[in-house]
């Protein structure tokens, strides 16, 4: 394993929900990572992020960590749930909110 794809491991398995977007969740650098942002903030969800654009290494080694394309790419306790598309629909359906119950991830809905 490479020294990207173990800091990633780690980073993946140390955080309950982590997010690996382009920019920061205050300052997101493309709509996707923005959308996902929204998303997270709206339900309240505590998180962390990477911001592979300052890693080059990290940017595309996410890629091959997940086989999956494309940033943002979002973590629940060491699963890759998906990306932009996939977080949106299973928003709008409701099931992003029963993943994170089912996880014993809090949300604002969740909350006491």
């Amino acid at each position: 394993m490479s020294n990207a794809q173990e800091t990633i491991d780690q980073a993946v398995k140390s955080n309950d929900v982590l997010l690996f977007m382009k920019g920061t969740p205050n300052f997101p650098q493309c709509g996707f990572s923005g959308q996902v942002v929204q998303i997270l903030d709206y339900l309240g969800v505590e998180y962390g992020a990477v911001n592979v654009l300052e890693d080059d290494a990290i940017r595309s080694g996410i890629k091959d960590y997940s086989n999956w394309p494309t940033i943002p790419q979002l973590y629940v306790k060491g699963e890759f749930i998906g990306g932009c598309d996939i977080i949106r629909e299973m928003f709008q359906a409701g099931e992003l909110q029963e993943h994170f119950a089912g996880a014993g991830i809090p949300t604002r809905d969740t909350a006491a």
